[in-house]
This record gives structure tokens, C-alpha cells and sequence, in this order.
């Protein structure tokens, strides 16, 4: 079992920056994918941006330039740097884990992008 805890969301204007963060718990493998998926309201959810422990990243087109991800393998814990928000960002924000055909998400943090 695998408990992710996430923690940063919040209200920011457009144009501000937000730090997402997830802390994994639990039976962690060397192996794994760790990412952000967010869903807005009516849509379905979508890949934010991944990384994996060897530290290679894919990111969604509408992010890509404007956030970067990164972990820290020793604590387990994964950090989403956004910036230049736009509205069309508003949305519920998931971390998730995957290793050995597991998946793992956590309750999601909600982010607003909203003068």
C-alpha cells in the first residue's frame, strides 16, 4: 500500500505561481512514476506532468515552459512548480503513483486560478 499526501493548493491570481507538493508513504519501490493529474469541473482528468526515480519527465502541452516538476527520492516526495497560471488551470489536482502495475492517487488539492 502506498499513501500520498498532497499539500499547496489554493487560490492565486493569474499570472501567480503555485508549488504543489506529495509526500508518498507506505511500501515505496526504487522503481516508479510519480505525477500530477488535475480534472476541471466537466472534463475528464488529465496528465499534468510525470517524472519517474531515474528523473526523466514528460509534461502536458498546455503547461509545458510554465511549470517544472522534481522528487526527492529520499524523502519520497514529489514537487509540481507552476507558473504563469491561467484561469484554465482551475482544477482538482491529483498526485499519482504507479510502480509494478500499481496505481495510487490521493484525495487531490484544489486549485483556483481567479482574479
Amino acid at each position: 500500500q502506498v499513501q500520498l499526501v498532497e499539500s499547496g493548493g489554493g487560490l492565486v491570481q493569474p499570472g501567480g505561481s503555485l508549488r504543489l507538493s506529495c509526500a508518498a508513504s507506505g511500501t515505496i519501490f526504487s522503481a516508479y512514476v510519480m505525477g500530477w493529474y488535475r480534472q476541471a469541473p466537466g472534463k475528464q482528468r488529465e496528465l499534468v506532468a510525470s517524472i519517474t526515480s531515474g528523473g526523466s519527465t514528460n509534461y502536458a502541452d498546455s503547461v509545458k515552459g510554465r511549470s517544472t516538476i522534481s522528487r526527492d527520492n529520499a524523502k519520497s516526495t514529489v514537487h509540481l512548480q507552476m507558473n504563469s497560471l491561467k484561469p484554465e488551470d482551475t482544477a482538482v489536482y491529483y498526485c499519482n503513483y504507479r510502480s509494478l502495475g500499481y496505481t495510487y492517487w490521493g484525495r487531490g488539492t484544489q486549485v483556483t486560478v481567479s482574479s
